[in-house]
């Protein structure tokens, strides 16, 4: 029985120019809603979330979400939505820029949690601090689904591609997305983000940052593969 060449294996991991294109919009999506929220924040007179008044806005005390209610509101929610709608299209076609053949459990898992964040970035652009239990469900999406679909992925890069470095950085934004949520929670509490004292603000967006960073890191890298990479 002929043994298969080296182009043979390499023709099974040939990868769709479309992919190489959507992986670029992780990147895209990525750094317009981190934009977004630099940019309210620093605009934003604060909100009115319920019966509270919150002025002004905090971003070192407030979560991002707060930038969602109020004048900015329309803005925050439209990057939400269209930065997710990006990064859920980049997540995919990252993925699909790492084809496997032998690990295909692995793969399909991937696929599957990866564009999670940003359908929970859609998610929180349709549903306001005021839909507590949505705004919630999109938030764990976004935010801490990458500790899982991070270090799986990693795991596939690692041995299916022998792509140490790349993967020891998702390892890495895995294991800083898990602490700086737990940190998040054990710190965040509403009326105190409301009285603006605390960092939970500052600790939500070190959290976005670290998560956004990877998939603009994944986005780039994907793009420029090519097959037998």
């Amino acid at each position: 029985m002929a043994t298969p060449s080296i182009t043979d294996h390499r023709a099974a991991f040939e990868i769709h120019p479309i992919f190489r294109r959507l992986a670029m919009l992780a990147p895209i999506g990525a750094v317009l809603f981190t934009i977004a929220w630099l940019v309210l924040g620093f605009i934003s007179p604060g909100y009115k979330l319920f019966d509270l008044e919150i002025s002004p806005y905090s971003a070192v005390s407030q979560p991002i979400s707060g930038l969602g209610l109020g004048m900015t509101g329309p803005y925050m929610n439209a990057a939400f939505v269209l930065g997710g709608v990006l990064l859920m299209l980049g997540a995919a076609g990252i993925a699909n820029c790492w084809p496997s053949v032998t690990y295909r459990g692995l793969w399909r898992t991937s696929v599957i949690l990866l564009p999670l964040t940003g359908l929970g970035m859609v998610i929180c652009g349709l549903f306001t601090l005021e839909s507590v239990l949505m705004h919630l469900a999109g938030f764990l999406l976004a935010l801490v689904i990458p500790v899982v679909s991070f270090i799986l992925f990693g795991i596939l890069l690692w041995k299916e591609y022998g792509a140490r470095f790349l993967a020891l950085l998702l390892f890495l934004a895995g294991a800083l997305t898990l602490a700086f949520f737990i940190i998040f929670q054990i710190i965040f509490d509403p009326y105190s983000s409301g009285e603006n004292t605390g960092m939970a603000g500052l600790v939500q967006r070190a959290l976005a940052v670290v998560v956004l960073a990877m998939f603009t890191i994944l986005g780039i890298v994907g793009a420029r593969r090519t097959a037998g990479d």
